[in-house]
């Protein structure tokens, strides 16, 4: 979709949105740095009130899934890096280059490792963990993964249990 048609679809003139963003890309990375910002309050919010830091990595875990199927186009979009402005100097308003802003969801998933398996990789379980999940979320939004489970329970139940598989494969099972 061209500037145009954004601008149609906003209903703005056609030449507005180059007021704000000089290319279509700077627009695309804009909303892409929005879906950055609401998934994180996402994060915040799903943790809040849990207790106990597993606890609190199961409940990002499964809203990055759930977000992802939710919200699949910006989900997509925020993870395009090659069609964005990921390798310009800076945007548009100093805001740091898109693929940047993935770095506070990172760190944020390490931090929660840390707290769960002190001693161990932090870093790099983390990175497993998130391309993980993220592999989850694709496999299921393109009806891979019920396909391959046979629709045993219901699909909230199928995407909790996977969730939890990912967990334990990175983090090892709870214990009592």
């Amino acid at each position: 979709m061209g500037l145009r048609e954004i601008a149609r679809r906003a209903g703005v003139s056609h030449g507005a949105p180059r007021r704000h963003f000089p290319t279509h890309h700077a627009l695309l990375s804009a909303i892409a740095r929005r879906g950055f910002e609401d998934l994180g309050a996402r994060f915040v919010a799903a943790a809040a009130d849990v207790p106990t830091p597993r606890g609190r990595l199961e409940a990002v875990a499964r809203t990055y899934v759930g977000y992802a199927l939710e919200r699949r186009g910006m989900f997509e979009l925020m993870f395009r890096h090659e069609l964005l402005d990921s390798t310009s100097q800076r945007a548009e308003g100093g805001q740091p280059r898109l693929r940047e802003a993935t770095l506070p969801m990172f760190r944020h998933f390490t931090r929660m490792v840390a707290g769960c398996r002190p001693g161990r990789e932090a870093e790099v379980t983390a990175a497993a963990l998130w391309a993980n999940l993220h592999g989850v979320a694709q496999l299921w939004a393109w009806g891979s993964l019920q396909l391959a489970l046979g629709h045993e329970g219901s699909a909230d139940e199928e995407r909790d249990r996977l969730v939890m598989a990912v967990l334990d494969a990175h983090l090892g099972p709870v214990t009592p």
